[in-house]
């Protein structure tokens, strides 16, 4: 199984990203699902061994990113194409992941986003305090997915 049903009111915040040409309908890819959370688990392996706080922070936000990424393949989803892709998977996150253990993760998968942008566009630093949320983040958001059933290919 590629994850638990979505409940009434998830459905319908996925509709309403649907309806609003964020997300659009695909058919369910479990093998997707499944090679997008085995790089996020090779991510999160990694992790301990990046020392420099930019690294380990883009590296953890790749990891939510594919933790994302997976759960979307995994209901049938993707993001639309043009600018606001990332946008759109946080508010995807956030609609679908909204309850422990992961509904803490995905909240803050957005603030991860907003300031990796600035990051890359205004080459604002990152500190050691940012890259550790940046991997909690990501750890948590795996485990939520997990939980629901997706799991990575072997």
């Amino acid at each position: 199984m590629a994850g638990a049903p979505l409940s009434a009111a998830q459905q319908a915040a996925v509709r309403e990203l649907v309806a609003a040409g964020r997300l659009e309908v695909v058919p369910v890819d479990e093998a997707r699902a499944g090679a997008f959370l085995l790089q996020a688990s090779e991510a999160l392996a990694d992790l301990p061994n990046v020392t420099r706080s930019q690294n380990r922070y883009n590296l953890a936000y790749d990891a939510c990113h594919d933790v994302g990424e997976a759960l979307l393949a995994a209901h049938g989803f993707r993001t639309t194409n043009g600018a606001g892709q990332h946008e759109a998977l946080g508010q995807y996150l956030k609609a679908v992941l909204d309850a422990p253990p992961g509904n803490v993760a995905a909240r803050r998968f957005d603030q991860l986003r907003r300031a990796r942008n600035q990051q890359r566009y205004e080459a604002h630093p990152v500190g050691a305090a940012d890259a550790e949320l940046a991997a909690t983040t990501s750890r948590g958001l795996y485990d939520a997915v997990v939980a629901s059933g997706v799991h990575p290919s072997s």
